[in-house]
C-alpha cells in the first residue's frame, strides 16, 4: 500500500495537492501508440488479401472453395457482394480495440506531487512505481517534441541525483506542465507557499481546476497550434534572455566545427581512393574506373550524409536559444522543431568550463559547458542528446561569456568576473596567482606549460589548461567531492605530481599533470579546508528559503516585574531605571568578593604617539582586485594587490 500523501503547502495548483492525477488523454498515442497505428496500417495494406481470405474462411467457409469467391480478387468479391458495411464494421472494431487499449494504458498511468516526493505509477500487467525526493531534485526539464507541439502537449523530466533516477511525466498540456514545473521547483526550494499567496493572492484563487478529458484535449490543441505559429513563449521569463546569439554566428560556428569532420572523412576517402588507384595502375588494369566510381560513391555518399546530419542536428538543437534568470534558477530554452526548456536551480551546477577551439579563435567565439547531476549513465551523457543538456552557451563573445558566468556562478562577485577572464580564460598574466608547471616538466606540455595550473579562490577551484584549445574550469568549493594525487616513476624522478579533482560525471574533467610536489600538497590542503568552510555556509539546497524575508511574529512581552526593586534593571522592562539599592552587608567572617578594576577602553590601532601616520598618497597604487582572490605576499613583484603570487620556478 502506498504511503499517505504528506500535506502540501497552500498556494499550489490543483495538480500539486498530494492527490493522484492522470496524464493527458492523448499520452498513449505519443508513447508508442502512433507507431503502433502506422505499423498496423502498413501490415493491413500489404496483407489485405490474406486478411480477407482469413476472415472469409472463418465466417463463411463455404465461400472459400465454392461460389464467386474461389479464385477471385478478395476486394472485388467484397464489393460485388455488398459487404462494404461488414468491412467497415471490422475496421471500426479494430479501432475500438486500440482505443480500449489506449484507455487502459492512460487509466493506469498516474502521478502525484506531495510535500516530499514526485511519484509516478504506471502499468497494467507489469506495474512500476517511481519516486523522486524533492530535496534531491537537480532540475526540471520541459520538452516539447514536434508532433506533441502541434497538439499542445509537453513532457516533464524531473532530474534526480543518481543513475536512472529521473522521473518523467509525459504528457501534459503545456500550460499545466508549466504550472507543475513551477510547483515542483517551489517545493524543492524550501520556500513557503504562504509567502507566494500573500504576494499574489489572485493567482491562488485563479488556479486551474480539474477539467474533463475533452476540455483538456480541445484546450491543448488550440494552445499547441497557437504556440507553433508564435514560437516559444518567453513572456514569463523576467528579465528576458541576457544573451542574444545571431543566427549567422550560430550556423557559422557549427559549420566550422563540421569542417573538422569533412577533413577527417576526406582524408580517409582520399587514402582509400589513392590506394585503389595505385593498385590499378600497378596491375595495368584499364577497367578500374568503374571500381573507383563504385568505391567513391560507396564511401563518399555515406560520409557526406553523416557530416550533414551531425551538423544539422547541432544547428537545430541550438536555434532559438535563450537564457534568463528566474526565482527558481537559470532557465535555458533551445530547439527549432523539438523545444527544450530546462531550469537549473542554484547549487545544482558542479563545474563550469569556458573553452575555445583553434578554429574559433579568429572570430573570438567561446562556449560554456557544465557538469550537473543528470540522472543518466556515462554512456547516455556521452551521446549527442546527453551532451546538449550540458551546454549553457553554444557560442558567444566575451560579453556573452561574462553574463552567463554571472548566472551560473552566483557566488562569484561581479567585480571578479573580469579577473576570471584576464587571468584565467586568456591568461597567463604577469604576476597572477596561478600555480603552474615547473620548467623542468615543460616537455610534457611544450605549448601550454606556463598556462597549465590552478588557483584556489574563496568561491571555487580554478583550473587553467591548454593553449591551442584554451580552457578554464571552475569547480565550486561547496560541491567539490575531493582531490587526489598520483605520482608515477617518471613523476618521482622529476619531483612532480598529478592531481585529479573529483566531481560528478560530465564533459568537464579536472586533471592536472606535472605540478610541483609542494604545490600539489598545498592544493589538497587548501581545497580540504576551503571546501569544508564553503559547505558549512552553503544554503543553495534550499535556494528560495532565504530569497525573501518572511515576517516573523514578535514574541510576547514578558510579564511586568512585581517584586522588590532590583539592583539591575529587569531585561525588557520599560521606563526609567530603578534607583540603586544598597545590598545587605556581608557577614564578618565572610570576606567580600574582590572588586575587579574597570579597564579603560581600548585605544584605536595606529602608530605610537609622536610618530606621524603615513600620508594616504604614499599608499601603494595598483588595480583594485576583489577580495575573493588570494592575497599576494608583501615581497611579491608589482601585481594586483589582493592577488597572491604563488608561481614557482626552480630555474632547473
Amino acid at each position: 500500500m502506498p504511503s499517505a500523501p504528506l500535506p502540501v503547502e497552500e498556494g499550489s495548483t490543483t495538480l500539486a495537492n498530494g492527490e493522484w492525477h492522470r496524464m493527458h488523454p492523448l499520452t498513449p498515442l505519443f508513447k508508442g501508440g502512433l507507431a503502433l497505428i502506422i505499423i498496423a496500417g502498413i501490415v493491413i495494406a500489404n496483407m489485405r488479401d490474406r486478411l480477407i481470405t482469413w476472415a472469409v474462411g472463418i465466417f463463411t467457409p463455404e465461400e472459400a472453395h465454392y461460389g464467386d469467391y474461389a479464385g477471385a480478387d478478395p476486394v472485388d468479391w467484397v464489393l460485388s457482394n455488398n459487404l462494404i458495411l461488414v468491412a467497415l464494421l471490422s475496421v471500426l472494431g479494430l479501432v475500438v480495440v486500440l482505443v480500449l487499449i489506449f484507455w487502459f494504458v492512460w487509466r493506469f498511468q498516474q502521478f502525484r506531487i506531495t510535500g516530499d516526493h514526485v511519484e509516478v505509477r504506471k502499468g497494467i500487467i507489469f506495474r512500476s512505481h517511481r519516486r523522486a525526493p524533492l530535496d534531491r531534485v537537480q532540475g526540471v526539464n520541459l520538452t516539447r517534441p514536434f508532433p506533441a507541439r502541434i497538439i499542445g502537449l509537453a513532457k516533464l523530466e524531473v532530474v534526480g541525483a543518481g543513475n536512472d533516477a529521473n522521473v518523467e511525466l509525459e504528457y501534459l498540456a503545456t500550460p499545466r506542465a508549466e504550472s507543475v514545473r513551477a510547483d515542483i521547483l517551489r517545493l524543492a526550494s524550501g520556500a513557503r507557499a504562504a509567502r507566494d499567496a500573500a504576494l499574489n493572492p489572485a493567482a491562488t484563487s485563479a488556479a486551474p481546476g480539474p477539467t474533463s478529458a475533452r476540455a483538456q484535449l480541445v484546450g491543448s490543441m488550440n494552445a499547441g497550434v497557437n504556440g507553433l505559429i508564435s514560437g516559444v513563449d518567453l513572456a514569463d521569463v523576467v528579465p528576458e534572455s541576457v544573451v542574444k546569439i545571431p543566427t549567422g554566428r550560430l550556423v557559422g560556428s557549427q559549420l566550422i566545427s563540421g569542417l573538422l569532420w569533412f577533413v577527417f572523412f576526406g582524408a580517409i576517402f582520399a587514402i582509400a581512393i589513392g590506394s585503389a588507384l595505385i593498385g590499378m595502375l600497378a596491375d595495368g588494369n584499364s577497367d578500374g574506373g568503374f571500381v573507383l566510381l563504385g568505391l567513391g560513391l560507396g564511401m563518399g555518399v555515406p560520409m557526406v550524409i553523416a557530416v550533414v546530419g551531425i551538423t544539422w542536428a547541432q544547428i537545430s538543437k541550438s536555434l532559438r536559444y535563450s537564457i534568463a534568470p528566474t526565482p527558481d534558477g537559470v532557465r535555458i530554452t533551445y530547439g527549432l522543431l523539438t523545444t527544450v526548456t530546462e531550469t537549473l536551480p542554484p547549487g545544482r551546477i558542479f563545474a563550469v568550463e569556458v573553452s575555445q577551439s583553434l578554429l574559433w579563435r579568429p572570430f573570438g567565439w567561446w562556449t560554456i559547458k557544465i557538469n550537473r547531476m543528470s540522472g543518466k549513465s556515462a554512456a547516455q551523457q556521452s551521446s549527442g542528446s546527453g551532451q546538449q543538456f550540458n551546454v549553457v552557451l553554444p557560442v558567444g563573445k566575451r560579453a556573452d561569456v561574462e553574463r552567463v558566468l554571472a548566472l551560473v556562478l552566483p557566488d562569484v562577485p561581479g567585480e571578479s568576473i573580469p579577473f576570471l577572464w584576464d587571468q584565467g580564460v586568456v591568461g597567463p598574466a604577469d604576476g597572477d596567482a596561478y600555480r603552474t608547471m615547473p620548467r623542468r616538466a615543460a616537455w610534457r606540455r611544450p605549448f601550454s606549460w606556463k598556462r597549465h595550473g590552478y588557483l584556489v579562490a574563496d568561491f571555487g577551484l580554478l583550473l587553467r589548461r591548454g593553449n591551442v584549445w584554451r580552457k578554464l574550469a571552475v569547480f565550486p568549493l561547496a560541491r567539490l567531492q575531493g582531490v587526489s594525487l598520483s605520482q608515477g616513476p617518471i613523476d618521482r624522478h622529476q619531483r612532480v605530481s598529478g592531481a585529479q579533482v573529483h566531481t560528478v560525471p560530465g564533459p568537464i574533467t579536472g586533471y592536472l599533470s606535472g605540478l610541483e610536489r609542494a604545490d600539489a600538497l598545498a592544493l589538497v590542503d587548501e581545497v580540504s579546508r576551503a571546501a569544508a568552510e564553503a559547505a558549512s555556509r552553503d544554503t543553495t539546497h534550499r535556494w528560495s528559503a532565504h530569497a525573501t524575508e518572511i515576517p516573523v511574529a514578535a514574541p510576547p512581552a514578558p510579564p511586568a516585574y512585581t517584586g522588590p526593586p532590583p539592583v539591575f534593571p529587569v531585561p525588557g522592562q520599560a521606563g526609567p531605571p530603578a534607583p540603586p539599592v544598597s545590598p545587605p552587608a556581608p557577614p564578618v567572617d565572610t570576606p567580600a568578593p574582590p572588586v575587579l578594576p574597570v579597564l579603560p577602553p581600548a585605544s584605536p590601532v595606529g602608530p605610537p604617539s609622536g610618530v606621524p601616520a603615513a600620508p594616504a598618497e604614499n599608499a601603494p597604487e595598483g588595480p583594485q582586485v576583489p577580495p575573493n582572490f588570494p592575497a599576494a605576499p608583501p615581497a611579491a613583484p608589482p601585481a594586483p594587490p589582493l592577488l597572491r603570487r604563488t608561481r614557482r620556478d626552480d630555474g632547473a
